[in-house]
């Protein structure tokens, strides 16, 4: 199957070694597209969930699919997210066409365009690092139930339900720190002539364009592969929203394909990676 070509792919919050992350359905987009420029922004390989020996080999394969693009030659920016924080003490480690950084500038057909996770404003994060890590351990722990909930549901002919998202949605308090966050984002994208902002985190795709009293911004998020299953794509002058679910496709490719379950301890994890990507222990 031929790929399509794109310039700048956006993808973030996969949380690899995680139940609700979908290995399966990324890894058949990935495979699908042949970018030019792909930004992993952020919460990749979710470090946070490592003791769980949770590690099935599709997940492992979406990380060959990715060594696969540096093979070839695409620039690959792994920007670092707060479940992946332990990689901010690599910032500027570079192997080839890989680079890890804290955020990406690009000039794409002369406009500015700021790309980062977006942890730096949740102020959860940055003063309760312990409750964070807790809420996402409950987190983790209602996809899990979602799945199951989801697999009975199926089962009765009624489709599925996204308990979280369902949860986060209708929690007014969530909802503010959402708005505040575009907000936060936007305005401090305009005060640095910025055409457009892109983030992560927050696991709400969205393109949409954001005024404040010293300008106007184009705000990206480019959402997450646990419930939205969603990239971003720049390709001739604008950014589109890909949706995996929407691409019927795809969807049936990657029920298709059958992978291993595989289990393994942290330190087995660590050392399959370290092959992979060539990194030196330090």
């Amino acid at each position: 199957m031929k790929k399509r070509k794109v310039e700048v792919v956006v993808i973030s919050d996969i949380h690899l070694g995680t139940y609700g992350c979908h290995a399966r359905e990324l890894l058949s987009y990935l495979k699908s597209v042949q970018p030019e420029i792909l930004i992993l922004n952020g919460d990749i390989i979710d470090i946070w969930q490592f003791h769980k020996s949770y590690w099935p080999e599709s997940h492992m394969q979406v990380i060959k699919c990715i060594t696969g693009f540096l093979a070839q030659g695409v620039k690959v920016y792994y920007v670092t997210g707060n479940h992946d924080e332990m990689l901010r003490k690599f910032v500027g480690f570079e192997m080839g066409s890989l680079k890890i950084v804290n955020k990406v500038v690009l000039n794409l057909d002369g406009k500015k365009t700021w790309i980062f996770h977006g942890d730096v404003f949740d102020v959860t994060m940055q003063n309760s690092k312990w409750l964070a890590k807790l809420g996402a351990k409950g987190y983790d722990s209602l996809i899990l139930i979602n799945r199951v909930f989801n697999y009975v549901s199926e089962g009765m002919g009624r489709g599925k339900l996204s308990l979280s998202k369902k949860i986060k949605n209708s929690v007014k308090s969530a909802v503010k720190f959402i708005n505040d966050f575009e907000q936060t984002a936007a305005e401090i994208a305009i005060s640095n002539e910025y055409h457009y902002v892109i983030c992560g985190h927050i696991h709400q795709p969205e393109i949409r364009k954001i005024k404040a009293k010293d300008g106007e911004v184009t705000y990206l998020n480019s959402g997450d592969w646990i419930e939205n299953l969603t990239a971003l794509e720049y390709q001739n002058g604008s950014w589109e929203l890909y949706y995996f679910n929407e691409d019927h496709q795809r969807v049936a490719a990657a029920r298709a394909k059958k992978f291993k379950e595989v289990s393994m301890n942290s330190n087995e994890l660590f050392q399959n990676l370290v092959k992979e990507l060539n990194f030196v222990k330090p």
